[in-house]
């Protein structure tokens, strides 16, 4: 056993010195070889962010010890294209005319990537993308256009009186970024130029545009304007224009005789008067052409529309207007006294203020089918509710209020003696309701129901119209409705709102807005419901959207 261990130990022993030999004679073999240490250089990096003066862009690296040079590539669009390509021996770069020939855009996005660069090309570095950074506005004397600073065909453009008089406006196209090839040119009178204000007119509708204002050859400033969509052909065959009338008494004596549909076209922010209007016989349209400011063609009402009898109208129709009544105690804007049907009656983009009610059937024999109240103000309203159908032997089929507020209302919101098909309320803000009476009253046993239910999606009530000051803010929500499907979703409530003995609206939530009436919108009594309350969950879904949150 000891022999057999001995021959084993030598031989391992032969075997580590033959292995030994082997490395010895390969290390003498590398050290025949030239290895060149160098390898790929890092990316450069920035010493300070991106950052812009004017419209230059300012690119500060760090300093790399073996880069000859750097390379840089500035896109608008990620790098699917490529603006300008800039070979520089120095870290630190200012982009500008200068250097690439032509002005960088103002208030645009830029990214920038860099590389840097070795005498030997193999140990260049890699892209590094060094993000994105925004040039700064152009320092203009324009103000900034707002939504009542331009209509379908037109825009009123306006400037601080800074420097020399503003001769020009020039339109282009907004794909136009370097303002080359003007569409029109609109030349400054000397009373714009010492109001300034001047109105750019031709523009084509649903079209974007820059209109930028020159001080003869000087540029002093752009701004994108998009022109409306049209709504409405001045030279149609059933319009009657009366933008240029010259009496507020024109619009009154021109729906005397209006034919079957037409469409009464008068200027924006006019005054008209209605004190004596004939009975209705037909269909019309009331509306206000597009126009600047935010002052609507005003409607004054000392007097109320009214059916003739027997009449079988199609619609009746009110687009844009400012439709304020005398006396709110006594006054509607339609209170119809003889028998008759109307298919629709419809108000759009409305401001609606100071009647008793804004409708009211007192007759029997009487037919509306759709009552209908769009992207309007309600305020203001007296004991007659928002409709009132009074009596039994009439019938209002289908009410509907969308994207609107309803702001004051002294007693009822909707009132029937009779059922109706369907009421659908959404995309509304209500506050300031019913002191004392019901929200929905249905009053007539045995006909006080909405047979295809009541709708109501992405609305806000706020409290009772505490009207006699006596700090009382529960509200009556219904009356009859017993066997009225109730669909209620996305709604909310003030917590200050409480219902009246067991006088619920079925469905709807109680106080889940999280802060009273007051602490919810900015003014409710001024009719400012835009959010005080930045923590409301509903700020951007919920209420009419003219108020929302927008992110």
């Amino acid at each position: 056993m000891k022999t057999t261990k001995l021959i084993f130990t030598s031989i391992n022993l032969l075997s580590i010195l033959f292995l030994s030999t082997l490395v010895f004679v390969a290390c003498e073999d590398d050290n025949d070889v030239t290895v060149d240490q160098e390898v790929r250089m890092f990316r450069p990096v920035l010493n300070e962010n991106l950052f812009t003066e004017g419209n230059e862009i300012i690119v500060n690296m760090g300093k790399l010890k073996s880069a000859i040079s750097y390379n840089l590539e500035v896109s608008r669009d990620s790098f699917a294209t490529i603006d300008y390509s800039i070979s520089t021996d120095t870290n630190y770069v200012r982009i500008n005319k200068d250097l690439v020939g032509e002005e960088l855009f103002w208030n645009a996005l830029y990214q920038v990537r860099g590389q840097a660069i070795h005498a030997n090309e193999q140990f260049n570095s890699q892209m590094a993308e060094f993000g994105t950074v925004r040039t700064e506005k152009f320092p203009s004397i324009l103000f900034t256009p707002s939504v009542y600073d331009v209509t379908d065909i037109a825009a009123r453009v306006t400037w601080e009186l800074l420097g020399a008089n503003v001769t020009q406006v020039k339109a282009y196209a907004a794909t136009d970024l370097k303002l080359t090839t003007p569409l029109l040119v609109h030349e400054v009178t000397q009373a714009d130029q010492e109001s300034g204000e001047t109105v750019v007119s031709g523009l084509q509708a649903s079209t974007a545009y820059q209109l930028a204002i020159y001080s003869g050859e000087t540029l002093r400033g752009w701004e994108n304007f998009t022109s409306l969509a049209a709504d409405i052909d001045p030279t149609g065959a059933d319009i009657i224009d009366l933008r240029d009338a010259t009496s507020t008494s024109d619009l009154q004596t021109a729906l005397a005789t209006a034919p079957e549909g037409a469409v009464l076209l008068v200027s924006h922010g006019s005054e008209h008067i209605i004190d004596a209007p004939s009975p209705i016989n037909s269909s019309f349209t009331i509306r206000a052409a597009l126009g600047f400011g935010k002052q609507k063609a005003r409607v004054f009402m000392p007097a109320n529309f009214d059916l003739e009898a027997g009449a079988t109208v199609d619609h009746i129709r009110f687009n844009n207007l400012e439709l304020r009544g005398s006396d709110w105690s006594a006054k509607y804007v339609m209170n119809i006294s003889q028998a008759g049907t109307i298919g629709e009656m419809r108000f759009d983009n409305c401001y609606i203020t100071n009647h008793r009610g804004v409708f009211r059937i007192k007759t029997n024999g009487v037919t509306m089918n759709n009552y209908i109240i769009n992207e309007s103000i309600v305020d203001s309203i007296g004991s007659y509710a928002v409709v009132t159908q009074d009596k039994n032997g009439s019938v209002l089929n289908n009410i509907s209020f969308s994207k609107s507020t309803f702001n004051h209302l002294q007693y009822y919101f909707i009132v029937s003696r009779n059922n109706s098909e369907t009421i659908t309320i959404e995309d509304c803000t209500i506050a300031n309701v019913t002191d004392g009476r019901e929200l929905f009253r249905y009053r007539e046993s045995g006909l006080d129901q909405v047979t295809g239910g009541i709708t109501i999606s992405n609305t806000i009530l706020g409290r009772r119209w505490d009207y006699a000051n006596a700090e009382l803010y529960s509200v009556k929500g219904v009356q009859g409705l017993d066997e009225t499907v109730f669909n209620v979703s996305n709604c909310f409530s003030t917590t200050d709102l409480s219902w009246e003995g067991d006088n619920a609206v079925p469905n709807f939530p109680l106080g889940n807005a999280g802060a009273t009436q007051e602490d919810l919108w900015v003014d409710p009594t001024n009719s400012d419901f835009h959010f005080k309350d930045k923590g409301f969950i509903g700020r951007t879904s919920a209420g009419d959207p003219r108020w929302r949150e927008e992110f």
